[in-house]
């Protein structure tokens, strides 16, 4: 059964490290935000993003490719709210300050938005629901215990030590640098969520 974990844990870590609405939410949490902050924040989108990777495994896929209609809203509805993610990182981004009070968001918010990122992304959900779900069905029922642990391992061992690794170096990087990461952020998001828009609209039209 090793050889079935590692295969799930390798391939969750080649997934969960592209360059996401997720990583990027990870990386302006460690970088904002002081790491006894970040963590729990860093841990809500763990749980999130293992809630809806079970969710694919374990059948939302089937019921998102048999509803078109459902796929649309949902990428509809998602786009706008990846644009409206995208403007806040940049609005922070105008008055960054490492570790400022001003910029510190309340923790409730915080985690409210590592859940949002993930169940928001609707591209994340449709291609992690099919993925997993088509996975689901190429192993055996002595298979899946193995596999799925491999890949919520990867994604704690990818989030968390992203957190730790810029949690740690950020106090030796210039603050110039890390404003223009929350930048860049806020830019690649604003455009994903139109890109997801404009998706829709061909599925229409």
């Amino acid at each position: 059964m090793s050889a079935i974990y590692l295969r799930g844990l390798l391939l969750s870590l080649a997934l969960v490290s592209s360059i996401g609405m997720q990583n990027l939410f990870v990386f302006n949490n460690a970088i904002n935000q002081p790491l006894k902050r970040a963590w729990p924040v860093t841990l809500m989108v763990w749980f999130a993003d293992t809630a809806l990777t079970l969710a694919g495994f374990f059948g939302m896929g089937a019921i998102i490719s048999a509803h078109e209609m459902f796929k649309l809203i949902i990428m509809f509805l998602g786009g706008l709210l990846v644009i409206w993610i995208g403007f806040g990182i940049l609005r922070s981004a105008a008055s960054f300050k490492l570790e400022s009070a001003n910029t510190l968001l309340p923790m409730k918010k915080s985690l409210i938005n590592a859940w949002v990122v993930t169940w928001a992304n609707p591209q994340a959900i449709i291609d992690t629901s099919l993925m997993f779900g088509a996975m689901r069905g190429s192993l055996s029922n002595t298979q899946v215990t193995p596999f799925i642990s491999g890949v919520v391992s990867a994604t704690a061992i990818w989030f968390f030590g992203i957190t730790l690794i810029l949690g740690l170096l950020k106090e030796r990087l210039p603050q110039r640098f890390l404003m223009w990461v929350n930048i860049v952020s806020g830019v690649v998001v604003m455009f994903y969520g139109v890109y997801l828009l404009y998706q829709v609209v061909l599925m229409v039209i």
